[in-house]
């Protein structure tokens, strides 16, 4: 089984994060967040990646490789312009990157769900398509869909009203396709699979299948944030051993005698945690250096940011690469700081 997997967006929403990486090679725990995806999908089978990539392609090459050894095989395809979440597709079926019948993902997810059923769903259907569906408690703020007792899909309801809310069941960004699919992208723009291709499939063999586990969109500090815990703490399938008290230190870090870290905390390789220095429930990324009685809660450090004796750094905050946060500085909630920006009052 193949997989191509959408990875082509700008980050927006996790910036300064990603003014100097894309989103994918972001360090998620103990790897590069894409690495979770190319594991799950080996988990079921899938043993040939396609990344279709656009912003700061190369960075994600130099992250993940050409090959996950006992994972997959992966390839690349580059956009020369955004091409949304179809036209990627039909530009690696056009240089030779896919087969008759693959996977397509959404790039920012992660997830334990069965990759497994879904192919089977579709086999078992004859299907032209077929889309994994997730329950989700509040509907409202996404696009719902509808599928009969048999699970043909019936319909999709963007943004609905209450009163349109008759199923919980939502598009999990996970889909089986034919290749016949790509008569429906046309060449040389922007496509939405979403909202151009999958309601002229209604009727013509498309298919949902309901699945339970794990799913989350990555794509903001809190949900970084909230995966990385659910990460150490058990609460996703991953190889990633298990902490209950949602701690991670790697081990070249040096924190000293007197500093306090966690509950929750991830501290990367070479970073440097002064006396007295405390680190709560945040991340820092590869060679921070916290001075004495320096403070981080609830917060995302970039690589190589330097908080200064005594700085604050409060909930919420997202310091972009090679930053510094001067002695005694107080950053307030949700700041944002850019890359090699030096904060000094």
């Amino acid at each position: 089984m193949q997989a191509l997997v959408l990875v082509g967006g700008e980050g927006t929403r996790l910036r300064p994060l990603t003014l100097t990486r894309p989103k994918p090679a972001l360090t998620l725990v103990d790897r590069p967040f894409i690495r979770f995806m190319v594991d799950w999908l080996a988990r079921h089978g899938v043993d040939e990646v396609v990344m279709a990539c656009g912003f700061r392609a190369e960075d994600l090459r130099s992250a993940l490789g050409d090959e996950v050894p006992g994972e997959a095989r992966i390839h690349y395809v580059q956009e020369d312009e955004p091409l949304g979440t179809a036209g990627p597709v039909r530009l690696a079926a056009e240089r030779g990157l896919l087969g008759e019948r693959f996977m397509v993902l959404n790039g920012d997810l992660l997830t334990d769900l069965d990759l497994t059923a879904l192919q089977r769903t579709h086999a078992e259907h004859d299907a032209t398509a077929t889309l994994a569906l997730y329950p989700v408690d509040d509907p409202s703020a996404y696009g719902l869909v509808r599928r009969g007792p048999d699970d043909e899909v019936l319909g999709f309801v963007e943004k609905p009203e209450p009163e349109q809310i008759d199923t919980d069941e939502i598009s999990a960004g996970a889909y089986v396709l034919e290749r016949t699919v790509l008569d429906l992208i046309p060449a040389g723009r922007a496509v939405s699979i979403e909202r151009e291709v999958f309601p002229r499939l209604v009727g013509q063999g498309l298919y949902g299948c309901r699945l339970d586990g794990y799913w989350m969109d990555i794509g903001t500090p809190e949900r970084y944030l909230q995966a990385t815990w659910d990460i150490l703490e058990g609460r996703v399938q991953t190889d990633v051993e298990r902490r209950d008290d949602g701690v991670l230190v790697v081990g070249d870090a040096a924190v000293a005698d007197g500093a306090s870290i966690g509950p929750r905390a991830v501290v990367r390789s070479d970073c440097r945690i002064g006396e007295g220095a405390s680190v709560t429930e945040s991340v820092l990324l590869e060679g921070c250096r916290l001075g004495d009685d320096a403070e981080v809660r609830g917060a995302i450090l970039a690589p190589v940011v330097e908080v200064g004796e005594g700085a604050r750094v409060a909930p919420g905050s997202v310091v972009g690469e090679g930053a510094r946060i001067a002695p005694g500085v107080a950053l307030g909630e949700d700041a944002r700081v850019p890359p090699e920006e030096v904060v000094s009052e």
